[in-house]
C-alpha cells in the first residue's frame, strides 16, 4: 500500500471510530507502528486529526464559529436542550456558558421559573432580556468574535463571585480518557472556572461530539456530574462515560 493510500485509510478510521490505537491501525494496515506513527504526525500536522499517545483521536466536527454553529445540527441541539431543562429548578443560581445548545436551553426556560443566571454568552443574553423572573448577571470581559462570548481575567473573576448550584454547558469535545477541551485556550480557562465555581456540573452535547479531543484542556472527566445528549441512555457510545461513573441522561 502506497503512503498516500494509507493515509487516507488511517483518516477513514480515525473518521468512522472517532478514537484509534496504533496496534489497530498497524494490524489493519499490515504495516509497524512506527510507520504508522509517522503517517499520524503529516495528519496531524495538516489538522486532519489530533495525534495522542498511543494513536489518534478524531477532531470536534462542529464548526468553530458561532454563526456557523447556529445552523449545525440545531434539531439535536433542542434536543439535548429539552432533556436538560429538567435539571433548572426555581430560586437556583447557575452558570450557562456559550455555546448554541445553551442558547437553545435559555429558549425554553419557562416565564414563571425564577432564577439567576451568570453567563459570559451574548447570545444568551440576548435571549433572556425578555424573561421576566430571570435575574440576569453578564461577566464581562474580552469579546471573543469567533464564540459571542466574553474572556479574560475580568471574565474569571464574576464567576469566582459565585457559589453556583449548576453548570450547563455546551461540548466542544469530550473523550472519556482525555476529558473535555476546546479550540480556544482562552475559552478553556472560562469554563474550567465555571465548574470550579459550581456544585453540579452538566455537559449538553450531541452524540457526534463524543470520542473527539482538541488543543485545550479544561477538565477531567471526574469533574462531569451529567451528560445530556440527543440519544437514548442506553446507547453503547455512552458506556464508557456510564463506566466512570457519570449520569447519562
Amino acid at each position: 500500500m502506497i503512503k498516500d493510500e494509507r493515509l487516507e485509510q488511517i483518516l477513514e478510521h480515525v473518521t468512522r471510530q472517532r478514537s484509534v490505537s496504533l496496534t489497530e491501525l498497524s494490524t489493519a494496515l499490515n504495516v509497524s507502528e512506527d510507520t504508522i506513527r509517522r503517517d499520524i504526525k503529516i495528519l496531524a500536522d495538516k489538522g486532519q486529526l489530533k495525534a495522542v499517545r498511543g494513536g489518534a483521536v478524531a477532531h470536534s466536527p462542529i464548526p468553530h464559529h458561532y454563526r456557523a454553529r447556529e445552523k449545525h445540527d440545531m434539531a439535536q441541539k433542542r434536543i439535548v436542550a429539552a432533556k436538560a431543562l429538567q435539571f433548572i429548578q426555581d430560586g437556583q443560581v447557575i452558570f450557562l456558558d456559550g455555546g448554541t445548545s445553551i442558547q437553545a436551553l435559555a429558549e425554553i426556560i419557562p416565564p414563571e421559573m425564577k432564577i439567576t443566571v451568570v453567563t459570559h454568552s451574548f447570545p444568551v443574553v440576548s435571549v433572556l432580556e425578555d424573561h421576566p423572573n430571570a435575574e440576569v448577571i453578564f461577566a464581562g470581559g474580552r469579546l471573543s468574535k469567533l464564540a459571542f462570548t466574553t474572556t479574560g481575567y475580568e471574565t474569571i473573576q464574576t464567576f469566582k463571585n459565585f457559589r453556583a448550584d449548576l453548570c450547563l454547558f455546551s461540548v466542544c469535545s469530550i473523550h472519556p480518557t482525555m476529558g473535555l477541551t476546546t479550540v480556544e485556550h482562552e475559552e478553556a480557562q472560562v469554563k474550567r472556572t465555571m465548574m470550579e465555581m459550581a456544585g453540579q456540573n452538566i455537559a449538553l452535547s450531541t452524540i457526534d461530539k463524543l470520542n473527539t479531543a482538541e488543543s485545550y484542556y479544561i477538565s477531567p472527566m471526574t469533574d462531569i456530574d451529567v451528560i445530556v445528549t440527543d440519544v437514548e441512555p442506553v446507547d453503547e457510545r455512552l458506556v464508557a462515560y456510564r463506566k466512570l461513573g457519570i449520569a447519562v441522561v
